[in-house]
């Protein structure tokens, strides 16, 4: 009696493991060595071709499916290869220890790199500075003074410095942007390629003020692949 009860628990376990049409796969890796964040992290479903970005401290969350191969790619870890198993609840649940690569260091010149914080506040204080024009009611008041600010060359010249030093602003940071993310192998460009990838996104100004990080790695990360597809795709014509 006891081993048909058994062998029902077994059989019913199965089934209802069988059954999930998602996985909640989720968990976190951790350096076993020193406290450290994860902003290159991704999850990669091998069985899908699909990947997803983890969280900074380390943490992940993606459905998947039941049996699917997973690879867990960390910069200076090596990858973690994980074979997708439900439990009775449709969730896989694992944390995964990992130890740094040894490396050999030769010595370069080194860019400063900012932190993603401090991007974020210079984003956000991006805004052009507004040049006095006359406007409205004033108009009215002051004709001769519109007119002036309307046809005077000098007016118009003040107006286009301004939006030189606002479009130089913006490029600065983006720039800053992008060394951060080949620091942390979002995207893999030189610094000789930054103007034109630049000009390529041909990013709005108030999205790049506004945009959380999550938004900006995406857009931007969309981008890089359709920038690489068009160079090579260009290459081999």
């Amino acid at each position: 009696m006891k081993l048909v009860t058994l062998t029902l628990l077994l059989f019913i376990s199965f089934s209802a493991a069988s059954q999930c049409e998602t996985v909640l796969f989720k968990g976190k890796v951790y350096d076993t060595l020193r406290y450290q964040s994860f902003y290159n992290m991704m999850i990669v479903n091998r069985t899908t071709g699909k990947g997803v970005f983890g969280q900074p401290n380390g943490h992940f969350s993606v459905y998947v499916n039941d049996g699917d191969s997973i690879t867990i790619s960390v910069k200076g870890y090596d990858l973690i290869d994980v074979r997708i198993k439900a439990d009775g609840d449709c969730r896989f649940v694992r944390d995964f220890p990992i130890i740094g690569k040894p490396h050999e260091f030769e010595e370069v010149v080194v860019r400063p790199i900012k932190s993603l914080e401090q991007i974020r506040e210079e984003r956000e204080a991006l805004v052009m500075v507004e040049t006095r024009t006359v406007t409205g009611l004033e108009v009215v008041q002051s004709p001769i003074t519109a007119l002036y600010q309307a046809f005077s060359k000098t007016e118009r010249n003040k107006r286009k410095i301004e939006e030189w030093k606002f479009k130089d602003s913006q490029r600065d940071i983006l720039k800053e942007l992008l060394r951060t993310y080949v620091a942390y192998d979002v995207v893999n460009l030189t610094e000789e390629e930054f103007d034109d990838f630049i000009n390529f996104l041909n990013v709005d100004a108030d999205f790049l003020r506004t945009a959380s990080e999550w938004e900006l790695i995406e857009y931007i990360k969309g981008k890089y692949e359709h920038f690489m597809y068009l160079k090579y795709s260009d290459r081999d014509r």
